[in-house]
């Protein structure tokens, strides 16, 4: 049964920090929709505020003003530990380095959120195990990341995002420490936990990386700039102002 109402709403969202005297508007009037089941390309050059909108769909920041809601819930009216549990419980994180202990295996590494719920060692270690073969590592559980290759790490940040069955997985440019083959391997997973009906939200500042997603947003400026077709949203440069006659 699908879920009513979108997973992701922003309305007007705006985002400020203040630099001594200066007020710096990171997000200036953000407003979009996912969908249940969407999968979804953030685009933008460093300083867009691309960075400040993943830390506000990540319930790691809230909007100066305006609203976020995830699965139809007002984010701002949650509490710093109601904000940790939508966390825990609704978003699975991937990042551009990987984020593993170093010293604990691949399945103890894919088994770590599930502590935080509080599941018993014996279960959460069969679900993580279960999550690894998911993303094709079964036989790399016992492995420590220096074992394993860039594109193995960063499968099992994809299976320990995935060991709590978020409804959303939130990437921070997933492909961005791995060679060009290595990443068309990790969007071809992506693709494929996108087709088992995952909503699957890709921040990133590469072009190739958002034409390869359905659906692009690019932002510049703290403003949306284009909302469709990833291929056709990716490459799109700003209008170059006319030349000034003398």
């Amino acid at each position: 049964m699908t879920a009513a109402g979108p997973l992701i709403e922003l309305i007007d969202v705006t985002r400020h920090y203040q630099m001594g005297d200066e007020r710096i508007a990171a997000l200036d009037g953000i407003g979009f929709r996912v969908e249940h089941g969407e999968m979804v390309a953030i685009v933008g050059t460093s300083g867009s505020g691309k960075s400040t909108l993943l830390n506000i769909l990540g319930c790691l920041d809230t909007p100066s003003s305006g609203q976020y809601r995830l699965g139809g819930r007002d984010v701002q009216g949650l509490s710093d530990d109601d904000r940790a549990r939508a966390r825990n419980r609704q978003i699975g994180f991937v990042f551009q380095s990987f984020h593993l202990l170093p010293r604990s295996t691949a399945v103890k590494n894919v088994a770590l959120p599930l502590v935080y719920r509080g599941i018993p060692a014996r279960e959460r270690l069969a679900r993580a195990r279960q999550s690894l073969a998911r993303v094709g590592l079964a036989e790399r559980a016992r492995h420590r990341p220096n074992q394993m290759s860039g594109g193995q790490r960063q499968r099992t940040a994809i299976a320990r995002a995935l060991v709590t069955e978020p409804s959303l997985l939130l990437c921070d440019e997933p492909t961005g420490n791995l060679d060009s083959t290595t990443g068309e391997e990790i969007m071809a997973l992506f693709h494929q936990l996108h087709a088992e009906g995952k909503t699957i939200l890709i921040v990133t500042h590469e072009p190739a990386i958002a034409a390869r997603c359905p659906r692009a947003i690019r932002i510049s400026d703290g403003r949306i700039k284009a909302d469709g077709p990833g291929a056709e949203v990716a490459y799109l440069t700003p209008p170059v102002a006319p030349a000034a006659h003398p």
